[in-house]
């Protein structure tokens, strides 16, 4: 069953995929796991304490990016007790307020890389089996506008986030030129400034307008856009 928004083509419905959203505790996280519940998805919500993931309609698996042994076991036992995975959203992020490059205390960026950066890219590496064991595998991946690299778009402190950012932009470009044509699906997603613990009291946008778009690219069919930014379900520049 297909229906139409933004111009793509869409499942109607996700009654028969699984689903796992890393960071799913609170936030845009939480947000994007309830979506994907409303769809009919089966949703694996990955948190660092299990015990933190309350709503009964997901499943609960103990999940820190960071922690290989964590990863390899979170895939394992999606395997194990449904042998497939559809969507995986790579959403578990930290941002590190310093300043500039020449200011950054080096822990900062360590940190940030391996939690925006080499968590995704390991946990990815890790469900491509189960992604491309049927074409239309999705990967959605958070990014920022603080990772764009356009004209104007990278002055302003914080380059330890913007980095990670524009490494997420090009695992998502890698994961579409290589797995693209076996039916992986990458993307990646801009949800605006948005009132979480990272965005602040004073971002305009609610976690749940922040998790439209990350739900949205989830439903996308087979064929459909892939290796691209998309903010408010419209394709941005990188």
């Amino acid at each position: 069953m297909v229906n139409t928004a933004g111009g793509v083509d869409l499942k109607s419905d996700l009654t028969d995929d699984v689903a796992l959203v890393t960071g799913a505790t609170r936030g845009i996280g939480s947000e994007i796991a309830a979506g994907l519940v409303e769809t009919g998805a089966t949703v694996y919500a990955g948190a660092r304490d299990p015990g933190d993931i309350t709503a009964p309609n997901q499943r609960a698996i103990r999940l820190d990016v960071t922690d290989d042994d964590e990863v390899r076991a979170a895939v394992d036992r999606i395997e194990a007790e449904r042998d497939s995975l559809d969507v995986l959203v790579n959403n578990a992020g930290v941002f590190s307020r310093s300043g500039p490059l020449h200011g950054m205390d080096i822990a900062d960026f360590d940190r940030t890389m391996a939690v925006n950066l080499r968590g995704p890219t390991l946990l990815t590496k890790h469900a491509l089996p189960l992604l491309l064991d049927e074409s239309g595998g999705r990967v959605v991946t958070l990014s920022s506008g603080l990772g764009q690299f356009t004209e104007g778009q990278m002055d302003g402190k914080y380059p330890a986030y913007r980095l990670s950012k524009v490494g997420v932009g090009g695992l998502t470009a890698y994961l579409d030129a290589e797995y693209g044509s076996q039916g992986l699906i990458a993307n990646a997603v801009s949800p605006g400034w948005v009132r979480t613990d990272m965005g602040g009291d004073t971002a305009p946008r609610p976690p749940s307008k922040g998790a439209e778009t990350p739900v949205w690219l989830a439903r996308f069919l087979p064929g459909s856009p892939a290796g691209r930014l998309w903010k408010d379900q419209e394709q941005i520049p990188w």
